[in-house]
């Protein structure tokens, strides 16, 4: 069963179940999904349908936190609770340890020297770790690997 199966099976299942809130995130998870088929081949791939879960997620807490901000928890609790739906559908992250590894490999194949070679390091991890790892996160701990140097 390929990613747009599974969200057109469990969207069946959220409405046998009349479960209104987890409805609305698979349907905005199955909205992108074909927003994205038919701007490309009509097929999604695993790894473009990762991405985008990603960003849903990424942008319900971003909404989570501007909610928060405003006091405004009766929106806020409705955006953690669709973001933790689609946490449900994220593809499983590495680990800081996993991270720093790729990190020390890039670095030294490349053979960066402090923190100045920061963009040699930068764009190979981040393809590397598209979709496997925060991008935040990764930088942080390349600034900190190269700091280190």
């Amino acid at each position: 069963m390929n990613f747009t199966e599974r969200i057109n099976q469990d969207i069946k299942t959220a409405m046998l179940a009349k479960d209104k809130e987890r409805l609305a995130a698979l349907r905005d998870i199955k909205s992108k999904l074909l927003l994205e088929a038919t701007s490309g081949t009509g097929e999604v791939s695993d790894e473009a349908a990762n991405k985008i879960v990603l960003k849903l997620y990424k942008q319900r807490m971003d909404t989570y936190a501007l909610y928060v901000d405003q006091a405004r928890q009766d929106l806020a609790d409705e955006e953690l609770f669709q973001a933790k739906v689609i946490e449900e559908y994220m593809p499983k992250m590495m680990s800081d340890d996993e991270i720093k590894a790729a990190i020390a490999a890039k670095i030294a194949e490349v053979g960066a020297s402090g923190p100045s070679d920061m963009g040699k390091i930068m764009g190979p991890i981040n393809g590397q770790l598209a979709g496997k790892a925060d991008g935040k996160r990764v930088a942080e701990l390349v600034k900190e690997a190269l700091a280190n140097l």
